[in-house]
């Protein structure tokens, strides 16, 4: 892999930064026809902790520094300055490693908007079949599925009593019952899918990393933390990296690939001179490219989670408190697969519209039967479960800035959360729809009483300061990188950064703006549809 010329520095014809849930994709269909070689380098290590394979390790990991970035917000303006905590996978496979598992695609339109804002190819018709591609349906191909691929994607082992009441009682207050939440409309209740093989997780680092890491022209390194990307002139011709004490180059003979997330790769740009120019300057860097756009539009969906008293001793967390009960959760899933340890951050969901004249649902609900007062903290001791909110569109917009020149210094994060009016009414009627859930005939044998915010919060005024005190992400930064044909837009459509050669950004940070889901399904499709456009322009 090391060019015949004079170059002291290992070369490779793309180098791919990040193994996540888009880096792990690039490095294996770019190296599967053994034309090109492949770097691909991860600043997390092996995926080898053993709570990334369990379905329910999520809630292990949320705040295993050793396999998350555990980022932190700047003190949020609408939310009593509060921080919100922000976990992001470090290791192979990326936040696919540490996440809930819902396989979500979003909504048709919101694909048909990114191609109506100039970006041409990327309306739903255009991406579907790249869905298909990543996809191995386990109910099988249809119109909307494909099977064959290598992300497995599978129907729930775990289906309690808890889910089935909550999707009847969403039906009596008037939703439909959707089978298929990325099948022809998204509208509706129904059981998620998951990205799950025989109850064990599986990440892109399993479902696509895996099958290539015998290829002689894939060279995957972690533990290396990426520093800066190498420029001469405008073209991109390699990364700097940091791997333990040694500072390390390698250089690409064809792109660099920046594959880091919504969050790192914004921060890589600006550390290697492109981004805001006063920024840069500010630090002491070298401005290759004044973009103004690089950090700017961050994105997030933020969730508001209710928490219900259960009347029968059937949740999560009567299982976890009870020595006994736990050590036979454990054991049944050691010997089948099966049982509470391969459940999701969701089992039940529902999509429904705040406002009847809107055009599609702009809001989900992940319904979990256990409760918290935190995610990722000791189940409560009593009987318990959750209900949450999340508006599929906001209008908030953030910004992602490099604090210094150092790369290991986390960046500053400002997402806004509810700074507009419509953000911050339609997270009061969404809390107002689901308590007409929770209320409902079928739920009633299972509920004692609403625990968080409780009967006492009932104005919409009082509502909207619940959402103040306990709003939280759910965990899903975009469009730092955007895509697009404005002067703020970082790449083009082909994800080639704007103004610049040999370099293209390819995961979550180049959405035009937010899906009307999880994200972990289009960041995969994302990747999917750059791994052609890139090997169609190496020809």
């Amino acid at each position: 892999m090391t060019s015949a010329h004079s170059s002291p520095y290992p070369e490779f014809d793309y180098i791919v930064v990040g193994a996540g849930s888009a880096g792990c994709v690039l490095a294996n269909r770019l190296s599967a026809d053994g034309r090109h070689s492949v770097l691909l380098l991860e600043a997390g290590p092996k995926d080898s902790n053993i709570w990334i394979h369990v379905p329910l390790g999520y809630g292990r990991l949320f705040k295993e520094k050793s396999v998350n970035w555990m980022y932190q917000t700047e003190p949020e303006p609408e939310l009593g300055g509060r921080q919100v905590f922000q976990p992001r996978g470090k290791t192979l496979g990326g936040s696919s490693s540490i996440n809930g598992l819902l396989y979500v695609r979003g909504q048709h339109e919101d694909y048909d908007r990114w191609r109506q804002r100039g970006n041409a190819g990327w309306g739903y018709d255009d991406v579907l079949p790249y869905f298909k591609k990543a996809e191995n349906q386990a109910r099988g191909a249809d119109a909307f599925h494909g099977t064959g691929g290598p992300l497995p994607v599978s129907d729930m082992v775990q289906v309690e009593p808890l889910s089935k009441a909550f999707i009847q009682a969403a039906v009596e207050t008037g939703l439909p019952y959707n089978p298929d939440f990325n099948g022809a409309s998204q509208e509706g209740v129904g059981f998620f899918q998951t990205t799950t093989r025989n109850g064990r997780r599986a990440s892109t680092a399993v479902a696509y990393l895996g099958p290539a890491k015998g290829r002689d022209n894939l060279r995957i390194e972690t533990s290396a933390q990426a520093c800066r990307i190498l420029f001469e002139g405008r073209r991109a011709v390699g990364l700097e990296y940091r791997q333990g004490a040694d500072v390390r180059r390698a250089r690409a003979r064809k792109e660099v690939l920046v594959s880091s997330g919504a969050y790192n790769s914004p921060q890589l740009l600006q550390l290697s001179g492109v981004g805001p120019a006063d920024l840069l300057r500010k630090h002491g860097i070298d401005v290759v490219l004044d973009a103004q756009g690089v950090g700017h539009d961050l994105q997030d969906h933020m969730q508001v989670r209710i928490v219900m008293r259960c009347a029968q001793k059937i949740t999560l967390n009567d299982t976890v408190n009870h020595p006994i009960r736990r050590t036979l959760a454990g054991v049944r899933y050691a010997l089948f697969r099966q049982g509470w340890l391969t459940i999701a951050a969701g089992t039940a969901g529902a999509f429904f519209k705040t406002n009847p004249r809107l055009a599609s649902p702009d809001v989900q609900v992940h319904f979990l039967p256990f409760s918290t007062d935190k995610m990722g903290e000791k189940l409560h001791d009593f009987s318990g479960f959750t209900a949450s909110v999340c508006q599929l569109r906001p209008e908030s917009r953030g910004s992602l800035r490099i604090r210094s020149a150092d790369p290991m210094a986390p960046p500053e994060i400002r997402i806004n959360y509810m700074s507009t009016e419509t953000d911050r009414t339609t997270h009061v009627e969404a809390l107002k729809h689901l308590r007409r859930i929770l209320n409902a005939p079928a739920l009633k044998p299972f509920v004692v009483e609403e625990v968080d915010p409780g009967a006492g919060v009932a104005s919409d005024d009082e509502l909207l300061d619940f959402c103040r005190q306990r709003g939280s992400t759910i965990y899903h930064p975009t469009s730092t990188c955007r895509m697009g044909n404005d002067a703020l837009a970082v790449v083009d459509q082909r994800l080639r950064v704007r103004g610049l050669e040999g370099l293209r950004v390819v995961d979550g940070s180049v959405m035009p703006d937010l899906v009307s889901g999880n994200t972990n399904a289009p960041i995969i499709m994302i990747a999917e549809k750059a791994s052609d456009m890139i090997l169609e322009d190496a020809r």
